[in-house]
């Protein structure tokens, strides 16, 4: 699977500026990436079929990115050949009054689905670690002294350990929780800032505060190095994605999710013999109608 080479499972360091944002170092040709990822679409949705009728164990899909990444087109191009009765799809916005009133966990938890079911998670709680590290929102939370005594660099070491630990929890209940970054280059993200700008079609997807967090791109990087190598295991790992060609990255991004499935309990179940003989009965009845 040629996304493995971007999975980081705790074993390895992960590098941004070493990893690619494009398709040209794995050296593949447009066309047969399209064909293979309409493949891989088909093979998706029998997957989750048998999954949902195993109903055994979970999936989550995180998906985390700079703005501009493709995080929403992914969702709907990869997922698309997916039974809707079993996929969640929840974006996660800033955090309302409600939200922030209770542990960071709290709406995440409340958005899983049963098992037998995918959760797709546009944005999630890593945002409580990332956009809350780079601007020191956690001085303004609601929180007893003792949580924020050890300095911002305690606070967000636990915070790291609480992840993984949840994420654990997760596993150790039957759900499976795969982080797929989409690693887009600053170059790439200039060009659809300026689509968005110029299209009036994409004008409402952008705004000032976009611009206002690309000051911050290389600090975000280096968050997302540091959160990565953090709350990488070989239960949840992460993925870096190249994210500058959307076709390759929707392409990378089925073989991550085909990967995910295979793992799972996805075996249809199976009748007890007093079942199969009334169905049988049920058949000889049918039969038997004029």
């Amino acid at each position: 699977m040629k996304a493995d080479r971007y999975c980081f499972d705790g074993s390895t360091p992960c590098d941004l500026h070493k990893l690619p944002c494009d398709a040209k170092r794995d050296g593949v040709e447009k066309a047969q990436i399209l064909e293979k990822t309409a493949a891989n679409l088909a093979e998706m949705a029998a997957l989750q079929d048998a999954l949902y009728a195993d109903g055994r164990e979970g999936l989550v899909f995180i998906l985390q990115a700079l703005d501009a990444a493709g995080k929403d087109s992914t969702i709907k191009h990869v997922m698309s050949g997916l039974n809707p009765q079993g996929v969640r799809v929840t974006s996660f916005k800033q955090p309302n009054s409600e939200e922030l009133s209770h542990d960071f966990l709290w709406r995440i938890h409340k958005a899983l689905p049963p098992r037998g079911s995918i959760a797709i998670f546009n944005r999630s709680y890593y945002e409580d670690v990332l956009v809350v590290q780079l601007h020191d929102l956690q001085k303004g939370y609601k929180m007893p002294p003792r949580t924020l005594k050890g300095g911002k660099e305690a606070f967000f070491q636990n915070r790291y350990a609480q992840i993984r630990h949840y994420e654990d929890y997760l596993y150790d209940n039957g759900y499976r929780v795969v982080k797929i970054f989409l690693h887009l280059s600053k170059k790439e993200q200039k060009k659809r800032f300026l689509e968005r700008i110029d299209n009036p079609a994409k004008n409402w997807k952008f705004s000032r505060s976009d611009l206002a967090e690309r000051a911050h791109f290389d600090e975000y990087m280096h968050l997302f190095e540091e959160v990565i190598d953090a709350t990488a295991t070989k239960q949840s790992p992460w993925y870096a994605i190249p994210a500058d060609q959307k076709w390759y990255t929707r392409y990378l991004v089925s073989e991550v999710v085909i990967d995910a499935l295979r793992r799972c309990c996805h075996e249809y179940p199976k009748l007890p013999e007093g079942a199969l003989d009334e169905l049988k009965d049920c058949r000889t009845r049918l039969e038997a109608e004029d």
